[in-house]
């Protein structure tokens, strides 16, 4: 069959193909990188750091996106000067020449206060707001980022800036990257897992599936969205009246071509077809058995406060302690519930408590199996919240906002940089996104500046030109 296959080419084409493959071969060699020919034979992506550059902290990361931009100042950011000044004109010594969305042509900036009070949770005292105590519960594991800094005030860019280093769209997803650069730890489903939830206490921001893509990167590494209830992967069943081992003998006679026509072409992304054909094939068994919530004690699932598989986002954060537990690399769970222009403070009421309980529950059940030490969990949005007045709600900030970071080689306990007294900017120990990214890359084994991909002539990484890694967070 073969040999037919290859008379059926022009000689020509052959020829060029065949010299083409035989380059990338030793060119993937010289630098140490898979060839795609060794990919389309190997059942599973080893990686492209080997070995790791630093000591592994982290192997596998969840990402809880809180979309639309939480307000910093309602929830991990307490602000006593912000709440005496409400409703005072801003001094223009904060604001004057700086970028603040639709605010900018205002004629009066007034301060808006804190819309609730803060509390001390722990042995450790952190600040955090009221409206979160299942969060506060886990005070002493967490590590709260009261400095970060992004580049993009729109949320479509800003999210695309947050997940790949860039506000213009193309460039790969960090969970590709690690993917790329760490291989999958499962067979049976993919290494880059994406769910969302809809609040219901907030404008719900689109959010585009471009910012889980790979990008430049081969297909094979970008994201697979699940969806959160009835089938998780649409069409993973087999057809009416087709056996499993019926699908087993197509999946396998698709492959057999496939491998033929890489062996000719030498292109990459056959090997991501043959991938996709396998894990699928597999994922019929797998997915069912992953959405199946009947194996959790009740106790679990009172914890999480979910029956499961119910498209909640305390359920999606059970479903995502399942996935890390069978090897998928890097989750991503969006909750678009954020955008809080007008009516903050009930708005922020009602958006806290869909997250709050699930959020915390994530932490508890992994500390309880062990497995906290080396999951980095994150949870945070895309930028912050004005300190400045929208009407009754707050505009899109980038100088200053929040996150917190808990497990896999962060140092629980502590709060890390400051804005300045009215949360306008951050002003102590800045933590920009390509921080947040260089950080994140080195808890995973990775330095930042080596993770490289050469596109159009130019090596691309994930932090581009700049971050660095901020070690004042690291256990």
């Amino acid at each position: 069959m073969l040999q037919e296959y290859i008379n059926a080419c022009r000689r020509r084409a052959f020829l060029r193909q065949s010299s083409a493959g035989i380059g990338v071969g030793v060119l993937a060699s010289l630098f140490g990188q898979q060839s795609p020919v060794a990919a389309v034979d190997s059942e599973r992506w080893q990686g492209i750091v080997q070995p790791l550059h630093v000591p592994v902290k982290a192997k596998r990361v969840i990402h809880l996106c809180m979309a639309g931009g939480p307000s910093h100042l309602e929830t991990l950011d307490y602000k006593p000067k912000l709440a005496e000044m409400d409703g005072q004109p801003i001094p223009e010594s904060f604001t004057k020449g700086k970028p603040i969305a639709q605010l900018q042509s205002s004629k009066e900036l007034k301060c808006l206060g804190p819309q609730h009070p803060f509390t001390k949770f722990g042995e450790s005292g952190q600040q955090i707001c009221s409206l979160f105590p299942n969060i506060g519960s886990i005070a002493d594991d967490i590590c709260v980022i009261n400095s970060l800094q992004t580049e993009a005030i729109n949320h479509d860019p800003a999210h695309t800036f947050m997940n790949t280093g860039s506000p213009v769209p193309g460039r790969p997803s960090m969970g590709s990257w690690i993917n790329y650069g760490l291989g999958c730890e499962t067979d049976d489903l993919p290494g880059y897992v994406v769910l969302s939830s809809l609040g219901k206490f907030g404008q719900a921001q689109p959010i585009a599936a471009r910012q889980w893509h790979s990008g430049f990167l081969p297909s094979r590494f970008q994201g697979v969205e699940f969806r959160s209830t009835g089938d998780a992967v649409l069409y993973v069943n087999s057809p009416a009246g087709i056996k499993h081992n019926q699908q087993q003998q197509v999946v396998d006679s698709i492959n057999q071509l496939n491998r033929m026509q890489a062996d000719l072409t030498q292109d990459p992304e056959i090997a991501t077809r043959i991938g996709a054909y396998e894990t699928a094939f597999r994922m019929q068994t797998s997915v069912p058995e992953l959405m199946d919530m009947s194996q959790e004690p009740q106790h679990v699932l009172d914890m999480y406060g979910t029956k499961g598989a119910d498209g909640s986002f305390a359920s999606n954060c059970l479903l995502s302690r399942r996935l890390v537990e069978r090897g998928v690399r890097f989750v991503q769970l969006y909750h678009r519930a954020w955008d809080h222009h007008g009516g903050v403070k009930k708005a922020i009421e009602g958006t806290a408590g869909e997250v709050d309980q699930g959020a915390a529950a994530l932490i508890k059940d992994l500390k309880q199996r062990d497995m906290l030490k080396d999951t980095l969990v994150i949870w945070g949005g895309e930028f912050g919240r004005t300190p400045m007045a929208q009407g009754s709600g707050r505009d899109h900030h980038i100088r200053g906002f929040s996150c917190w970071m808990a497990g896999g080689g962060i140092k629980g306990g502590i709060t890390h940089g400051a804005t300045d007294e009215l949360g306008y900017e951050a002003v102590e120990d800045i933590f920009h996104v390509h921080d947040f990214h260089a950080t994140l890359l080195h808890l995973m084994g990775i330095d930042h500046s080596r993770l490289t991909f050469k596109f159009q002539g130019r090596n691309y990484r994930l932090t581009d030109v700049a971050g660095h890694v901020v070690d004042k967070i690291l256990a």
